[in-house]
């Protein structure tokens, strides 16, 4: 790989981190090609991406995107996206069924995370989750008052026969 590559790769990979509102790492040694391409179906459904990057470029896009003082060492792979909650369920989903995949580390909204940090992220609803109990708590007055004249109607209904 040639130094104007790895400098593509570094500028692509901050500009991702910086806009990515969590960034987890994790140990995928031992995983075969096909559990990997099912990470990334995962990952596709959640809109969160995956990629494996060598780890020199991986410190220095961390270091610009602002997420320093991590150490990293052996195979990992990274998992992020611009929402913090489909990124650690990502990874949560996919550790699951696979014991060899491991969490290393993990930036969440900027700060520096462990995996009990991306397990509790993992068990929030999502935002569809969220928008839907917003919408079921907005409809429960126009509900109730619809109870309320169909209630009415037929005490009516029953007095005038």
């Amino acid at each position: 790989m040639t130094k104007t590559q790895k400098s593509e790769i570094v500028n692509l990979l901050t500009e991702e981190f910086k806009g990515a509102k969590a960034v987890v790492m994790c140990d995928y040694r031992g995983l075969t090609v096909s559990s990997l391409e099912s990470l990334r179906k995962i990952a596709r459904e959640k809109e969160t991406k995956v990629q494996v990057v060598k780890n020199t470029l991986a410190t220095i896009a961390l270091n610009n995107a602002g997420m320093s003082g991590v150490n990293i060492v052996d195979t990992n792979i990274f998992v992020w996206g611009e929402d913090a909650i489909a990124a650690a369920k990502t990874v949560v989903e996919f550790a699951k069924g696979n014991d060899k995949f491991t969490f290393r580390t993990a930036y969440i909204d900027g700060e520096a995370a462990d995996e009990t940090k991306v397990r509790a992220f993992a068990t929030l609803p999502g935002r569809e989750e969220l928008l839907g109990m917003l919408a079921s708590v907005w409809m429960g007055p126009v509900r109730n008052f619809t109870i309320g004249l169909d209630a009415l109607k037929r005490k009516r209904e029953e007095e005038a026969a």
